[in-house]
């Protein structure tokens, strides 16, 4: 906790930042310092209503206040992105209202900028920083009622309906599930991580029924949580239909009742009912304490560690996992989130990379324009929104390079990726890998047929590298060159190659190619990675990990985009010689000289202080042959791990060290 008092910034004047600064000189580690709106009029009024010294008419002035060292941020909900990553940028710590954003992935980017710019940020669940919810955990944890077996947690109100109230607005993000409902999924994942000795836990699967009304938001909805202890947790919320607001936690000798579970009692004596068999009832006391006061008090004790375990940076990410599902199991999407959508850059500045970008650069034969050393792969994207922030943050650490393909997703890859082009506007700017040919449609008709669905779906006349994603043996290869030629003279692709084709075929073609004056095959996207592979995960796959295909690379010098260039997470920690719960780990990449391999990248990653995953990605980026790994990450955080790679410099030593067999 810091020795003096933390400066606190408000950042909007509305109710609940009211709250906020009438509580916090209760507190007993802040004090307000200003306060932001976007009217000077708003400012003065909030400002003398609660005696702020500094008063700004916009967030910016704000944000530019050297007197601020916290920022409460408490606008609408969809403004929490921008504003929360800008007040990172500025070097304040931050404690944005809940929910965090309006779904997992824009909080994955607002968490990735408090890491980058070395800043607090707490998710504002106040009443998770009451004495009050710190006791029913200490209940359920010291088994109080046994062996807990269900939850049952509300917060849901009725408003009456006006279209333009923030509650029912599409624009503003409105509906029960995202105002409160988080209150109730957030209670319970508490209780059923106490319950099994944990800070939190995620249900494995939830189910849902609902009501979505004629705005496009939730105005009542029941959802049931399946946790992998065996517990169960019904939730529920709504604006429309009022509940009782309160919390049971039921076990196996008695229950518990909390009949303010959101508010603690806000300053006045609270207690959390105990119901066991055989016993009176009784009140187990807890300390009374303002729930913003206490929420401002958590936030300085824990600001040297970046998040708090009030409310970590995990939990907020599964918390809102569940509220996204939830909304999708009852059919409630906002426009901005839908797959045409025209999606914004999160801090609504133009998309640039960033002048510390470790990326690096390389040539395709060819092709003129700059290949990004990693190639993201557009594959593991779940919605548009999941897509533009990946993206986004990708060409922001200076990637260039996509790659996808006709069947990812049955073509919602190349959707997601076409779209975030649309929005962007940055075309000539990124280079597009289409892959098509893949069995059991593996030949020159469909190649044209698939190429052409693939350009509409990226909303784009050409892609810049074509791979054959698989090879067809019993059509002849000049049929493939023909028809690659073909494309290639009408501008459709600009360099082209095989993916898991054999090195031999891939001769016989550029053979076939210099004879009959064809464009030839430049690149290639078979496996590759420091551990060698013993087998593939598909079938049809092709891999280039034997020493006659090294030479060959060496000799032909193709560029190379190898796949599951870590080896599907072989570095990351996953492998172990006695677990063997992955068949497809075990059958690829299981070996005696592979955890050898292992055990020297951690090695070589102890003295350069980086992960054995970075190591992994250097060995593939120092080949004497040009190397372009394709990378899947699911979320931004994988993608940040991936990159230190990069800037691993390794002798040739290292290079050989790491794979031979002494």
């Amino acid at each position: 906790m810091p020795d003096t008092k933390l400066r606190w910034g408000i950042l909007g004047t509305g109710n609940i930042a009211s709250r906020f600064a009438s509580q916090l000189p209760s507190s007993t580690t802040g004090e307000l310092a200003a306060v932001g709106s976007r009217s000077t009029d708003s400012a003065n009024e909030f400002a003398d209503r609660y005696a702020i010294p500094n008063r700004h008419g916009s967030y910016q002035e704000l944000l530019d206040d050297d007197t601020v060292d916290a920022v409460y941020i408490a606008t609408p909900h969809p403004l929490h992105v921008e504003w929360a990553i800008k007040t990172a940028e500025a070097g304040k710590h931050v404690l944005c209202e809940k929910p965090l954003a309006i779904n997992r992935s824009l909080s994955a980017a607002m968490i990735e900028a408090a890491v980058r710019n070395d800043v607090f940020l707490m998710e504002a669940y106040m009443y998770r920083c009451l004495p009050q919810t710190k006791l029913i955990a200490q209940l359920v944890r010291d088994g109080a009622i046994g062996t807990v077996h269900q939850i049952q947690a509300s917060f849901a109100f009725q408003s009456s309906f006006r279209p333009e109230s923030r509650i029912f607005a599409d624009e503003l993000a409105g509906g029960g599930i995202l105002d409160v409902g988080g209150y109730p999924v957030s209670m319970a994942r508490l209780i059923a991580g106490a319950a099994v000795g944990a800070p939190y836990a995620d249900p494995a699967a939830v189910t849902a029924v609902g009501q979505v009304g004629e705005t496009g938001v939730d105005e009542w909805t029941v959802a049931t949580l399946f946790f992998d202890s065996g517990m169960t947790a019904q939730v529920s919320t709504g604006v429309r239909l009022s509940d009782e607001n309160r919390v049971r936690v039921l076990g196996s000798e008695g229950y518990l009742v909390i009949d303010d579970p959101w508010f603690g009692g806000d300053g006045k004596p609270t207690h959390v009912s105990l119901h066991k068999v055989g016993e009176e009832a009784r009140d187990v006391s807890a300390e009374p304490a303002y729930i913003y006061a206490a929420e401002a008090d958590a936030v300085a004790a824990a600001i040297e560690q970046r998040q708090a375990p009030e409310m970590s940076w995990a939990d907020t990410l599964g918390n809102l996992a569940v509220q996204d599902e939830w909304r999708k199991l009852i059919g409630q999407q906002y426009a901005s989130e839908r797959d045409d959508a025209i999606v914004p850059t999160l801090t609504g500045r133009p998309l640039t990379r960033r002048a510390d970008a470790p990326m690096t650069y390389g040539q395709v034969p060819g092709f003129d324009k700059q290949v990004s050393r990693l190639v993201m792969g557009v594959d593991n994207q779940e919605t548009l929104t999941h897509a533009a922030t990946m993206f986004d943050d990708f060409v922001e650490r200076g990637g260039t390079t996509f790659d996808t393909a006709y069947i990812y997703g049955r073509g919602r890859g190349e959707k997601l990726l076409g779209q975030w082009i649309k929005s962007r506007g940055n075309r000539d700017e990124v280079v597009v890998i289409g892959k098509g040919a893949h069995t059991p449609h593996c030949d020159p008709e469909s190649i044209t047929r698939q190429l052409g669905e693939s350009l509409e779906r990226l909303q784009t006349d050409h892609v810049d590298l074509y791979l054959m994603h698989r090879d067809n043996e019993e059509v002849p290869v000049g049929e493939f060159v023909d028809v690659m030629d073909e494309h290639f003279r009408a501008g459709r692709i600009k360099a082209y190659g095989g993916s898991n084709w054999s090195t031999a075929r891939f001769d016989e073609a550029n053979a076939y190619a210099a004879a009959n004056g064809k464009q030839p095959l430049t690149l290639l996207s078979n496996h590759l990675s420091l551990a060698r592979a013993y087998d593939v995960p598909w079938a049809g796959c092709g891999h280039v990990s034997d020493d006659q295909s090294q030479a060959w690379l060496r000799e032909r010098q193709v560029a190379l985009f190898p796949w599951s260039s870590q080896a599907r997470g072989f570095f990351t920690g996953r492998a172990k010689p006695e677990d063997r719960s992955d068949e497809e780990l075990v059958r690829c990449f299981y070996s005696d000289e592979n955890f050898e391999r292992l055990r020297r990248a951690r090695v070589l990653a102890e003295a350069r202080g980086v992960e054995p995953t970075a190591i992994a990605l250097a060995w593939l980026l120092h080949q004497p042959y040009p190397v372009f790994p394709l990378i899947g990450p699911r979320q931004i955080s994988e993608t940040r791990t991936s990159l230190p790679g990069l800037s691993v410099e390794l002798t040739d030593e290292d290079v050989a060290w790491l794979t031979a067999l002494d």
